[in-house]
């Protein structure tokens, strides 16, 4: 599969959002927004009236680490191209899956996510509905944390199970870590300080690779 990369805004100035975009929208793949509630994970980051004003042609993932991502699901899907939330929000099979549903109806792709801690028995039974996985080297919530390895046994496990679909690997990623991740079974790499804390980060996006 093609390796794709997919800068995290996160680590953008927001000051400047958009020129921080173009600086890397010609080498990316796709864009990667974090979307944090202060409630399922402790940080806080940004929402709609940020994610409207995103001028690129890049797709875009929105990964909501929010309790409850089918509520505002409708306000995100105006604006990015892909919705991913976490599965461990959801008790029950029949909960996820009618979450899944949902989000889908808005004429968008939807991707599951799982921390480190969580294992891939939670979406194991509705791979065949999602677009995408996301696999978090770290745990969601803040950037600059150190990439945990073990977590490439679940790349390794989606893809004996036969998912062919994008799995996406988001937290410690650099120049090292994403050739264990692509070895594993990775396809897109998420990377937000190692870009653009990058005076070059076309170099750094390339190294990725």
């Amino acid at each position: 599969m093609k390796i794709k990369i997919s800068p995290s805004i996160l680590s953008a100035d927001f000051g400047k959002l958009n020129d921080e975009i173009k600086t890397v929208e010609k080498f990316a793949n796709s864009l990667h927004i974090d979307v944090m509630d202060g409630h399922f994970v402790d940080n806080i980051s940004y929402g709609v009236p940020i994610i409207k004003d995103i001028k690129t042609k890049l797709f875009k993932d929105c990964h909501l680490m929010i309790t409850d991502p089918v509520k505002y699901s409708k306000d995100f899907s105006k604006y990015c191209d892909r919705i991913i939330f976490h599965a461990e929000l959801y008790e029950h099979e029949t909960e996820l899956m009618n979450a899944i549903d949902k989000i889908k109806k808005l004429g968008i792709e939807v991707g599951l996510a799982l921390n480190p801690d969580k294992p891939v028995s939670l979406i194991k039974d509705v791979l065949h509905n999602i677009d995408a996985v996301l696999i978090m080297g770290v745990y969601a919530g803040f950037g600059g944390q150190k990439f945990i390895p073990e977590v490439l046994n679940k790349v390794k496990e989606l893809r004996r199970l036969g998912f062919r679909k994008d799995i996406i690997i988001d937290g410690g990623i650099n120049d090292k870590t994403s050739k264990l991740a692509i070895d594993a079974g990775v396809n897109i790499l998420v990377a937000g300080s190692y870009i653009f804390g990058h005076k070059d980060r076309k170099k750094a996006m390339m190294s990725l690779k």
